[in-house]
């Protein structure tokens, strides 16, 4: 039990030091929270999508005359049900194009397997299932594309609809960092050391699936309870694509039931509600395992190639890093985290000239999206075991190397921050003595002080 007393007030001077009760730690290890599964409503209806049986195609057409003949069938959605049907959920940050259908309109391109064409709201899930089961697409298979070196080569097939397949930024295809001269760098160093680091997806598989149920209220609001890890995110979005001010929505979270990023993809929640105003009754749309597992975003692919110039002694000179995040059909998160890429791609170390092109390039693979610390997280895994290979051509232990390298205060970062508040030095020198290794004493000398002037040869 928590040493903090119920009776005593929470304030930040009598909390540091002590262990508090989470405010749904006890619902949590009792099995009382409830979850949106929980939740059930008088007269509440179940949603379930259409999806497109294959990776890439035309939709020339939709037939919902045998779906209709289900016992339960109410309604459908199509995508002309849809106020504002193509959206991007960054749109919010100002992050354009608009490029993802809600539900895909006939003669568009549906362009990962699973894309939602057509929702059916039904008196019951099996009744919603069998709906879907009986739902006929005409369907013009096109070219796909899965994998990301193919999908920048010429002649790809496009995915796209302005006519590439990567995120452009600035007009750039890629987003990019220069600082310094990486080629005279190079070509100064005694060494010139090369690694390739590649990255599959990972589903984020939470124990709840993504789902909502949008309630209507008399007052002619609309409730929304969802397991969503961004709320209002996903309410502003929801206003959007409905058209409707926020005003006229109530968004209720409360147990995400797992997310660890996963659950951002904003599309239940305006697909549940529009269903509510159509029917005027409760809608439960609630993922399914296959469909979270095939449907939801995951992890980006990545692929992150590394050049550095190293010197005899350690020092590297130059950088040059390439990478590459599958964002799948559509960006949603993907841009923004290459944009986080690129700030970290070089590490927390003090190099001259830096070259860093990051790369969001669509596949017709499930969208992708965000996943704890993406962008940096594969990142900072190549750039270490880089580093470890470094160490190991020019005969340093990996301690050494890192602290040569290191940076410090003051120090300008390829993205011209000024470092402020460092401690890496001062971190690798803690952990080297909590595992029992000794460093030189020059090493256990150095500080992240700014620099100053130092004479030739000098521990850096």
């Amino acid at each position: 039990m928590s040493e903090h007393s119920a009776d005593q007030p929470v304030t930040p001077l009598n909390v540091v030091g002590r262990s508090l009760e989470r405010n749904d730690g006890l619902g949590h290890v009792t099995g009382r929270d409830i979850y949106t599964a929980d939740r059930t409503f008088p007269g509440m209806l179940h949603l379930k999508l259409v999806r497109s049986p294959v990776h890439h195609a035309r939709l020339r057409g939709i037939d919902l005359r045998e779906s209709e003949k289900v016992p339960g069938y109410v309604a459908a959605l199509t995508a002309g049900d849809v106020p504002h049907n193509l959206y991007t959920i960054l749109g919010l940050i100002g992050v354009e194009p608009e490029e993802e259908w809600v539900l895909t309109p006939i003669g568009e391109r549906v362009r990962f397997k699973g894309e939602g064409v057509a929702a059916i709201v039904a008196e019951t899930e099996a009744a919603a299932l069998e709906a879907v089961a009986r739902a006929r697409l005409d369907l013009e298979e096109l070219p796909a594309v899965f994998d990301m070196d193919e999908a920048l080569a010429p002649g790809a097939p496009v995915v796209t609809h302005w006519g590439n397949n990567t995120f452009m930024y600035e007009g750039h295809e890629c987003r990019r960092v220069r600082f310094g001269d990486v080629e005279a760098g190079f070509a100064s160093a005694d060494h010139i050391i090369e690694g390739e680091y590649r990255a599959s997806p990972i589903e984020h598989a939470p124990v709840e699936t993504t789902g909502c149920i949008a309630v209507p209220d008399p007052n002619g609001r609309f409730t929304v309870y969802t397991n969503t890890q961004a709320l209002y995110f996903s309410l502003d979005n929801t206003s959007i694509i409905l058209q409707v001010p926020g005003n006229r929505l109530r968004f209720i979270g409360g147990m995400v039931g797992g997310g660890f990023g996963g659950k951002v993809d904003v599309i239940v929640e305006p697909l549940a509600t529009l269903a509510a105003m159509k029917t005027g009754r409760p809608v439960r749309f609630v993922y399914s395992r296959a469909e979270e597992m095939q449907i939801s975003s995951t992890r980006s692919p990545e692929i992150i190639r590394i050049k550095d110039g190293v010197m005899a002694d350690g020092r590297i000179v130059a950088r040059k890093v390439v990478g590459l995040m599958d964002c799948g059909a559509y960006s949603r998160q993907t841009p923004y985290a290459v944009t986080k890429f690129a700030a970290n791609a070089a590490g927390p170390y003090n190099i001259a000239n830096v070259w860093i092109d990051g790369y969001c390039v669509y596949t017709n693979r499930t969208p992708t999206s965000a996943m704890r610390g993406f962008g940096v997280t594969m990142g900072s895994f190549a750039l270490e075991v880089q580093m470890d290979k470094i160490a190991e051509r020019v005969g340093l232990d990996p301690w050494t190397i890192r602290l040569r390298n290191a940076y410090r205060n003051g120090d300008i970062k390829p993205h011209r921050k000024v470092v402020e508040d460092a401690t890496l030095i001062e971190t690798i020198q803690a952990a080297a003595k909590l595992v029992g290794v000794e460093l030189a004493p020059e090493l256990q000398a150095m500080t992240s002080a700014p620099r100053q002037a130092e004479p030739e040869g000098a521990v850096r």
